[in-house]
């Protein structure tokens, strides 16, 4: 990807990664006429921009699509005509492209940030995926999503399946699954998929405030936070309860820590410090909040 308008903008063949304020990152999907679709080029950029967005110092990142899709799963046509960067097989494809993209939705869950999708359009296959990897989905009222896989043969394979289950219950995820259902926005939040749905022209905005809610908290608490819930979802209680204390241990007498205890006895709104200090371009961190008095 190469620099864009400024030294944090990014502009490749499949997405752009702009600021849309100073400490809030967003990702837009490019390629509307294949419906974004998970090209070797979008999986490339896309964990790029997963890099640049923390190294910049983003409190938050939203991911989005342009046009009808936010993005429409995979690109088929590596399964159909081949790719000779992908191989041909069900060996080279699940190593080189299935792969891939699933380690790639593996990083949006561990980012150290808090990420949203903010579903635009179509989220199928793939896109579903990619949207069940962020750690909350605002969807337009006229969107669908689902893992619609079945009806060509194939199977969600990079996460879909598991993370349904454990998001709505495995009967509605069995019921959605096996029929490779289009879920529409208002049973995807009725049944808890999505964290609200929006009029199109209100989606980003509600994005952006949803993003622009983490800069009063600690970077840091919410990156051990995140850590914490994902980790626990695998652990016995006993297991689970000793991940929080742990990743609490890690905050204790920190710089962040301190400011917290600080701004809670003298009755101010906190000045966090920024998840990282440095930029790779120079470019001093996003302002601290301003100190606001409590009432």
């Amino acid at each position: 990807m190469s620099p864009a308008n400024d030294a944090r903008d990014r502009s490749g063949e499949a997405l752009t990664l702009t600021w849309p304020q100073d400490d809030i990152a967003l990702v837009t999907m490019v390629r509307e006429r294949e419906m974004n679709t998970l090209s070797v080029e979008l999986l490339s950029e896309l964990d790029e921009a997963l890099t640049a967005s923390v190294a910049g110092g983003a409190r938050a990142l939203i991911i989005t699509g342009q046009g009808r899709a936010f993005c429409a799963g995979a690109h088929l046509r590596y399964f159909t005509e081949g790719d000779a960067r992908i191989g041909t097989g069900s060996f080279a494809l699940r190593d080189h492209y299935l792969q891939p993209i699933a380690t790639v939705f593996d990083r949006i869950e561990t980012l150290p940030i808090p990420v949203i999708a903010a579903i635009n359009g179509f989220a199928l296959g793939g896109g579903c995926e990619m949207s069940v990897a962020c750690d909350f989905r605002l969807m337009a009222d006229h969107a669908k999503i689902g893992v619609p896989e079945v009806r060509i043969g194939a199977l969600a394979g990079a996460g879909g399946v598991q993370k349904l289950h454990r998001l709505v219950g495995r009967g509605k995820a069995l019921e959605w699954i096996l029929l490779g259902s289009h879920v529409t926005a208002a049973e995807a939040l009725a049944h808890g998929l999505v964290t609200a749905t929006h009029p199109a022209a209100d989606l980003m905005p509600a994005a952006i405030e949803l993003a622009s809610r983490f800069r009063l908290l600690g970077p840091r608490a919410v990156a051990q936070s995140k850590m914490a819930v994902r980790m626990c979802g695998d652990a016995d209680l006993f297991t689970a309860r000793n991940i929080g204390l742990e990743a609490l241990a890690m905050l204790i007498d920190g710089p962040e820590w301190q400011e917290g205890m600080n701004a809670f006895m003298e009755k101010r709104e906190p000045r966090f410090p920024p998840l990282l200090d440095d930029r790779p371009d120079g470019s001093p961190p996003p302002d601290a909040p301003k100190s606001r008095k409590r009432r």
